[in-house]
């Protein structure tokens, strides 16, 4: 049950790091807020303004005993409540004293007044206005054959220390509240800084030295990544400098067994080896571009529509068709896009005739689709053609063609931009590459 609860409140509860803090911060203080809100306006203000209703009615009976009594004239007792009281009031010969009314059940005002009239005079012996006047309360009380009507300032029943009072729970609330979101704006944003350098390191872009910033336990992360960062840089600099040495000391021997090629009298046994070695360069190349860092080449905003236009027309092949859509712009390493590119249309046309190419914008992502009409790959063989050297059989062409790197050059490349590439069945009977590259 706990379980279920704690997952529905998940749902509803942002999940950014800032408004997480923010909620913490502020909703504590609104709570507060509302409480001291309840108890002020239960407690005093509204108890003041019954209070002050009531001496209201209690003053509008008065006038009418003294109004009946008949020892003052009518004139002179409206002008001593008129100066003393401030309380203007007319008697009218009109039995017609009522009129529409707008009952707003929703106005403390309103709800004394009717409670206090009511309980005093009569359900049905009494009317009155709060909203047609700005500064006064208009009361009609029926009288014989007539009624009083009454002119009231509102002060008499309501507290203006209300207003003042809630414009002074509210500003500081709001004053609190834009302060908490500076100081978490300044708390969560080496966070956030430390989050984009991460992702620009795992995406092989280059990045200034980075400076730790923040609360202690943020710093102590960001100083622990700058450690890890320069690690792996560190490694991949020595491992380029071990491959580099290594293609150097590999390429002279070989080079020196081609030209002691020469001398061989037997032709076929010459051609043989000539070959082997031939083959040994190339694994060579293909094994040191593998692992060569993709770290030396910067990263830049292209157009990888207008790339991709490019790639196709260098091929010149009318069994190559397109769907492009125009001037779609990412950030990245725009020739190592071209080389994986490169690599998936050679495989196509290596083992298809018809080929399809299409790129679109979905969300946040880039979309490239290569379908063909070849022989295709079996579906458990999807994940396995990623990896480096593997080959699924002899008879996928000439086995001496490549060294089983292509896809899995491509797919470091893909993953390095922080995207994916996906293997399906494809609509021509063929295979199915899926790129997704994000803008």
């Amino acid at each position: 049950m706990f379980f279920g609860l704690s997952k529905i409140i998940k749902n509803y509860l942002p999940r950014r790091l800032f408004y997480r803090a923010l909620l913490i911060v502020a909703v504590p203080i609104i709570v507060l807020q509302l409480i001291i809100t309840i108890v002020f306006f239960d407690s005093l203000w509204i108890k003041t303004n019954k209070g002050m209703t009531r001496a209201l009615i209690g003053e509008m009976k008065t006038f009418i005993v003294a109004y009946d009594n008949g020892k003052y004239s009518n004139n002179d007792l409206s002008g001593l409540f008129s100066i003393y009281l401030d309380l203007n009031v007319e008697h009218k010969k009109d039995k017609l004293f009522k009129k529409l009314q707008n009952k707003r059940w929703f106005s403390p005002i309103d709800r004394s007044l009717r409670r206090e009239l009511k309980s005093n005079f009569g359900a049905t012996n009494y009317w009155f206005d709060t909203t047609a006047y700005k500064e006064l309360i208009h009361i009609n009380i029926k009288h014989s054959n007539g009624y009083f009507e009454f002119f009231i300032p509102k002060d008499r029943v309501t507290s203006t220390s209300a207003r003042m009072f809630a414009l002074w729970i509210t500003l500081p609330a709001l004053l609190m509240i834009a302060i908490a979101i500076i100081f978490l704006k300044n708390q969560t944003r080496p966070i956030v800084n430390l989050a984009k350098a991460a992702e620009r390191f795992g995406k092989g872009e280059n990045i200034d030295e980075y400076r730790p910033s923040g609360a202690m336990e943020i710093r102590q992360a960001g100083l622990e990544f700058d450690k890890m960062r320069k690690r792996i840089i560190r490694h991949l600099n020595q491992r380029s400098e071990m491959l580099s040495g290594i293609s150097h000391d590999l390429r002279t021997p070989l080079t020196r067994l081609k030209l002691q090629l020469s001398f061989i009298k037997d032709k076929d046994l010459s051609k043989k080896m000539s070959f082997d070695i031939d083959e040994m360069e190339k694994m060579l190349n293909e094994y040191l571009q593998f692992t060569s860092s993709t770290y030396l080449e910067k990263d830049e905003t292209f157009n990888i529509s207008e790339l991709i236009e490019k790639i196709i027309n260098k091929y010149n092949n009318k069994n190559i068709s397109k769907k492009i859509i125009p001037r779609a712009y990412m950030n990245g390493r725009k020739n190592l896009i071209e080389r994986s590119l490169n690599n998936l249309i050679d495989n196509s046309i290596k083992y298809a005739k018809k080929i399809n190419l299409q790129l679109i914008k979905k969300n946040n992502n880039i979309i490239i689709t290569i379908d063909d009409d070849g022989i295709g790959i079996p579906k458990n063989e999807y994940q396995n053609v990623f990896k480096p050297f593997y080959k699924i059989d002899k008879s996928r062409g000439d086995s001496k063609s490549s060294v089983g790197l292509g896809l899995s050059i491509t797919s470091d490349i893909i993953k390095s931009h922080g995207g994916n590439i996906l293997l399906e069945k494809s609509p021509l009977n063929g295979l199915r590459v899926k790129i997704f590259l994000p803008l």
